[in-house]
């Protein structure tokens, strides 16, 4: 089994990005600081960006991430219905005969 991430709160997350902006310290100092690992912070930074809209084309922001995961479920679930739907309709076709 993998071992379990931490989960930081979004405040700590957007406060850690901010020390970063701020220019006064580097990643790695800013990370041993914070407990963090410096990869982790990076991520932060790169994800923050992507939000504040200046990713590459293409990137999801984090809200349009979880839109297309909430998509993706409500599709899988609609196919799902469809299906059986479909058993439905041919069983009561059958039963009419």
């Amino acid at each position: 089994m993998g071992a379990s991430r931490a989960r930081y709160p979004d405040v700590f997350r957007a406060e850690a990005v901010d020390l970063i902006r701020s220019g006064e310290r580097s990643i790695p100092q800013i990370a041993r600081d914070l407990g963090i690992n410096d990869q982790t912070l990076r991520n932060w930074v790169k994800r923050a960006e992507i939000d504040a809209g200046r990713g590459t084309p293409g990137e999801l922001t984090t809200d349009e991430r979880a839109e297309l995961t909430r998509l993706r479920r409500e599709n899988r679930l609609l196919q799902q219905e469809r299906e059986i739907l479909k058993k439905a309709a041919a069983w009561f076709a059958k039963e009419t005969l």
